[in-house]
């Protein structure tokens, strides 16, 4: 997905060790033009930009697409990264420039690995009524980065623990192991809680954690969370404990990862870790260079998305030594 926030603020976010919970709340971001429809973005901000190698949250939905533009995202360049799509309803078709064309269907992963260059679009399909469901971000180490163009799809089973179902799209959790490849260890699943239930999953003391709130009335430890918000447990919990306090079904997903100890600089669609770096790959998308190839078959009202100018300042990467997570977010939008 793309960053298209039309008044980007450039900012210095900062991640540092917490006990007990911190409650991210997510602001509203237009997702293109006046129909535009609306994400909510948890990571990154000011007070927390990273949980693991997990550098970007979007939350969207439950949107009725018969009544606004849907997703349309026009084919536009990432680096440095992967893109995890996970719907709970509706469908989305993505292409790209390594040559997949793939569909995003609720409860199945979509990940795409940008590595060292990669162009893709989206777009909700027209049997799509309504269109709910996440996007994120993973950064990608050195050791990755610079790699070749990857996508990787997996639809996990359900897993029943006590109170709750679980559907396991990477790493591991409740015994349940995801094939898919990342470059640093991390968890993803979707949770389904059963009404007034309490579950506790035992999870790596290594991790740090985010649980993004769907739907329903969640609690995590003793802390309640409203609709998208994204509750951050630090280091050192070999527990995350997630309350359904109503008396319907309550969905969320957990996230987590070894704290991402290298240097990054977020800027628009890149990750990178200098300034001329970032640089370089917008002048090399603007130039239409192979580093990104192309996307064949989108059809929309723009043939790609253009790169928007770079800040008068010069963009800097901040340290970032594990369990502190810190970086400078200086993400800007088309």
């Amino acid at each position: 997905m793309s960053n298209l926030e039309q008044h980007p603020v450039e900012q210095e976010c900062v991640g540092s060790p917490t006990t007990g919970v911190e409650v991210l709340t997510a602001r509203e971001v237009p997702l293109g033009g006046p129909r535009a429809m609306l994400v909510r973005r948890t990571l990154p901000q000011r007070q927390r930009s990273l949980i693991g190698a997990w550098c970007f949250v979007d939350h969207y939905g439950p949107e009725d697409v018969t009544r606004s533009a849907g997703m349309d995202v026009a084919p536009h360049p990432h680096t440095g990264l992967q893109t995890v799509s996970w719907l709970f309803s509706g469908e989305v078709e993505h292409r790209d420039s390594a040559g997949v064309r793939a569909m995003v269907r609720p409860g199945e992963l979509n990940l795409m690995s940008a590595g060292a260059g990669i162009s893709h679009s989206e777009v909700s399909t027209p049997d799509t009524t309504v269109l709910h469901g996440a996007q994120l971000w993973v950064a990608l180490p050195e050791s990755a980065r610079h790699s070749e163009r990857g996508f990787q799809h997996h639809a996990p089973g359900s897993v029943a623990v006590d109170g709750a179902v679980l559907r396991v799209f990477i790493g591991e959790l409740a015994g349940e192991r995801s094939p898919v490849t990342t470059y640093t260890p991390l968890l993803g699943a979707e949770i389904v809680i059963d009404p007034h239930a309490t579950i506790s999953l035992d999870v790596s003391p290594d991790f740090e954690h985010g649980v993004l709130s769907d739907q329903g009335e969640l609690r995590v430890s003793d802390t309640d969370l409203a609709n998208g918000d994204l509750a951050y447990v630090g280091v050192g919990a070999s527990q995350v404990t997630i309350t359904n306090a109503g008396s319907v079904p309550a969905r969320c997903l957990l996230l987590g990862g070894e704290p991402f100890d290298e240097e990054i600089i977020m800027w628009w669609n890149f990750v990178g870790r200098t300034h001329e770096e970032i640089a370089a790959y917008r002048e090399q998308w603007e130039a239409h260079a192979e580093r990104f190839g192309s996307v064949q078959g989108y059809t929309g009202p723009h043939d790609r998305i253009p790169a928007p100018t770079l800040p008068n300042t010069v963009l800097r990467p901040r340290s970032n030594p594990a369990p502190r997570a810190r970086m400078t977010d200086h993400r800007q939008d088309s």
